[in-house]
């Protein structure tokens, strides 16, 4: 008896209704980048290992899906190191590409190699899967799409608003409240410096970033593991637990950083951020949240994270500025800001909430039912002519019963049903049914589409 075949996990199937709702979510985040000038680009699933690893932290790197290499890939690998075993040498020798983690190294990549063909500020989008080893749950997949919007080669903090109101903007025409979180990773540099731990940034940074999921004890216990002191975990408790709106958490924030340079940079750039957004208008909350932290280690200023408010998930969209990143290709001083709408994550998001627009998922809207080859002829041209005049329309291929054909319009909830016969073909009409009131009314071919497109 053959196996069943399987799936692995992380990864899934999507039906022909699920594709429609997915495309829906996907256009809509389209039509938004190209309304801010934003144009589409795509790069290969797979990058060389040497582009991925080192970019993501010691974490992100033990994520990446690893290619093994084509033919005889043990062909340099000595009995001495397979009796080793020592997994991170062996992938190197065995493996030469991996699976992409994100959308933004491989554009960094892509800017450093096209850099003569670019205008800059270059401003691209890209919506493409990305695929990560993690251990999958809800609201989390080996495989997802992300849908990035990234701009490189301008210094200017406007781009980081222009990222704000599209993240505003997709988020209020998909109908899900979200709440915009911004930080600074030169605030949180900043704290470093003056709890004394200025050495330990990166591993502060990946333990608050943890808050929500662990909790506060979670999060002390993590920076005890890593070595920071009492005392500096003393001082970090009251900016871990900041409240109020965003003009009081950061004059009590300039105060404790008055005596970090960067930290205070970090201020004055979240200001402005905030400054301008609250000009220009949001239809979404935008928090100041000192704990964002993004343990991507690329981040070097303004960081984004956005939860929907009317479900439990995690992040649904999360970016930020990363000075720093072409300089890893050899491209020193080029600066770039970007976010990444989760979809997978939005796609459960708006089918919790109910949020697909029925049209969004409207298929077919026109079936001819085939009673023989005389029918067949006679529907023919009136089904190109609903479809030139753009309405989805089938002919049933087969002749068969009545009530197969309906049954068939009802599983693919087909609103509108032509049935020609005698009668119909006698007076060059076509009998039309409306399958959700049942109505029924015998009309030209123009008054078919006239009513098929309502």
């Amino acid at each position: 008896m053959a196996q069943k075949p399987t799936i692995p996990k992380g990864t899934r199937d999507f039906s022909t209704t699920e594709m429609a709702k997915r495309n829906y979510l996907f256009n809509t985040i389209r039509s938004v980048y190209a309304l801010y000038g934003y144009q589409q680009i795509e790069t290969p699933a797979m990058e060389t290992l040497q582009t991925l690893m080192g970019k993501y932290g010691a974490e992100g790197d033990k994520l990446l899906f690893k290619i093994l290499n084509s033919g005889d890939y043990l062909n340099k690998v000595t009995d001495e190191e397979l009796g080793q075993r020592n997994p991170l040498h062996l992938a190197t020798r065995i493996s030469e590409k991996g699976l992409r983690y994100d959308l933004t190294v491989p554009f960094a990549r892509y800017v450093v190699m096209h850099r003569d063909e670019l205008q800059l500020p270059f401003k691209r989008y890209q919506i493409q899967p990305v695929w990560r080893a993690d251990r999958p749950q809800k609201g989390r997949y080996r495989e997802f799409y992300q849908c990035d919007a990234d701009v490189v080669g301008s210094d200017s903090l406007l781009n980081e608003v222009e990222l704000m109101q599209i993240v505003d903007t997709v988020f209020t025409r998909l109908g899900i409240r979200v709440q915009i979180k911004i930080n600074n990773r030169k605030i949180l540099t900043g704290i470093a410096e003056v709890i004394g731990e200025a050495e330990k940034i990166t591993d502060i940074t990946v333990a608050i970033d943890k808050l929500d999921k662990i909790g506060l004890d979670g999060v002390n216990a993590e920076l005890r593991e890593d070595g920071i002191s009492e005392s500096a975990i003393e001082k970090l408790q009251p900016i871990i637990a900041l409240s109020g709106t965003n003009e009081e958490k950061l004059d009590v924030i300039m105060d404790v950083l008055k005596g970090s340079e960067t930290g205070l940079k970090g201020i004055e750039e979240t200001r402005f951020i905030l400054d301008v957004l609250k000009s220009v208008g949001l239809n979404n909350e935008i928090q100041l949240d000192l704990t964002l932290a993004r343990g991507l280690n690329y981040y070097t200023g303004a960081i984004f994270e956005v939860k929907a408010l009317d479900t439990p998930m995690g992040s649904i969209t999360g970016g930020g500025r990363y000075d720093n990143l072409t300089g890893i290709f050899g491209m020193p001083g080029l600066s770039g800001v970007g976010i990444s709408f989760g979809a997978d994550r939005i796609y459960d998001v708006l089918n919790t909430l109910d949020l697909f627009p029925k049209e969004a998922v409207c298929g077919t809207q026109l079936l001819f039912v085939n009673f023989g080859e005389k029918e067949a002829a006679y529907c023919m041209p009136m089904a190109a002519k609903a479809r030139a005049a753009g309405v989805r329309t089938e002919i049933y291929p087969d002749a068969g019963k009545m009530k197969k054909q309906m049954s068939y319009a009802n599983a693919k909830n087909i609103p509108f049903v032509a049935i020609a016969g005698e009668n119909e073909m006698a007076e060059s009409k076509i009998m039309l049914k409306n399958m959700l009131t049942g109505e029924q009314q015998m009309v030209t071919s123009d008054e078919l589409v006239a009513i098929v497109s309502e």
